[in-house]
């Protein structure tokens, strides 16, 4: 009998991870939070991941649960666990990447670097680090945010004032009671490091990619990253290994990064499945980020996260086509592009919305990088 796989979440990650579950002949099944959504060929359950009635009754028909976001709250986590079910990763470990204070707090004790950062309660607790740091701070709602959504970049307490009056109803009602505020980090570029780890413990490492951020949603990954140093390369790496050991990781990890103008390397964010900058494995390495995590989830023997060529390159399609359909594109950007390998996500095109991507790998980086953004135009 196939060994059963459920994610939990029915987005494109998801459904990235059907083919490879056919290859490795994995019962891929998906919780969907609604019907025709991106893993919909995966979909045997749709409903609230939210509701832990929900969430037991899709579990209790796969030996192991995976997700495709972070967002299943620490209760519905934590009474699976009580229960028997494999949940891979566990709630002490996505813990830390549902909730950043949550995160900075253990990073700080295991010695990591990072922004300098404090939790603030209200308007003169900002005040007072924005005095500190220079006049300037990014504050992020702890829980919740991605894609650049819960960031500002403040330069007056006045400026989250809003923010704080959401906190006070909300801690009312038991919910959290800060925000987080880290220093502004001037950085040259954003990079991150991707980690697969099983719950053997063995972990395989890939290489530091450039990440090139747009509007707070990630628009283009360069891998690895371009000039970058063993040094970087190296630093990076035991980063990743570092938080995946540290926080009990199991699966897909990634670790997002700044590169300083003062040549440090500090953490921004975590990520604990699939993610955005590892897409361009799929096609660029020789075990690809989807087939990884279900190596890793299930506890199967990693694979080789070698990059097949010397570069690889991904760009997202942001948006979708303004007027007509994907379909219509698909012909000219194969025709033009034979080189590009397209994924899209089956969501109806949004302004902002990651609808889709493009894959290519080969031994010239302006040559890929070019190729990408010619094929993903197309959808515009």
């Amino acid at each position: 009998m196939a060994l059963r796989v459920g994610v939990i979440g029915g987005g494109q990650l998801a459904r990235m991870m059907i083919a490879p579950a056919v290859e490795l002949g994995l019962d891929l099944r998906v919780l969907a939070e609604g019907e025709g959504m991106s893993a919909q060929l995966a979909a045997t359950a749709v409903g609230d991941y939210r509701d832990l009635d929900t969430v037991r009754a899709f579990a209790k028909d796969v030996d192991v649960v995976t997700f495709d976001h972070e967002h299943v709250p620490q209760e519905v986590l934590r009474a699976l666990v009580a229960e028997g079910i494999a949940v891979r990763p566990g709630p002490d470990a996505l813990q830390f990447a549902q909730d950043k204070l949550v995160m900075r707090a253990r990073l700080a004790e295991l010695g990591v670097p990072q922004p300098d950062w404090a939790a603030v309660r209200n308007v003169d607790e900002l005040q007072a680090f924005l005095d500190d740091h220079g006049g300037k701070a990014v504050v992020k709602t702890p829980r919740g945010g991605y894609d650049g959504k819960g960031v500002r970049v403040v330069r007056d307490a006045a400026d989250a004032s809003d923010w704080f009056d959401t906190l006070a109803a909300e801690s009312a009602s038991g919910a959290g009671d800060a925000l987080l505020v880290e220093e502004l980090v001037s950085f040259v570029r954003e990079l991150a490091q991707q980690v697969a780890r099983r719950p053997s413990g063995q972990m395989v490492s890939y290489p530091v990619v450039e990440t090139v951020q747009r509007d707070g949603v990630c628009a283009e990954v360069f891998a690895p990253a371009p000039g970058a140093s063993e040094r970087l390369a190296r630093v990076a790496e035991g980063i990743g290994r570092q938080i995946a050991e540290g926080l009990g990781v199991t699966g897909m990890l990634a670790v997002e990064l700044f590169e300083t103008d003062d040549e440090r390397i500090l953490v921004n964010e975590l990520a604990m499945r699939p993610h955005n900058s590892g897409h361009w494995s799929q096609d660029g390495a020789v075990t690809g980020q989807f087939e990884q995590h279900l190596r890793a989830v299930t506890d199967l023997p990693l694979g080789d996260a070698s990059p097949r060529a010397a570069w690889a390159a991904m760009v997202n399609i942001l948006g979708g086509p303004v007027e007509g359909t994907f379909e219509d594109r698909f012909d000219a950007a194969m025709t033009e592009q034979p080189a590009a390998k397209i994924h899209t996500y089956g969501k109806a095109a949004r302004p902002g919305r990651k609808v889709g991507h493009v894959n290519v790998a080969g031994d010239d980086l302006d040559d890929v990088v070019y190729i990408a953004r010619a094929a993903a135009a197309h959808f515009d």
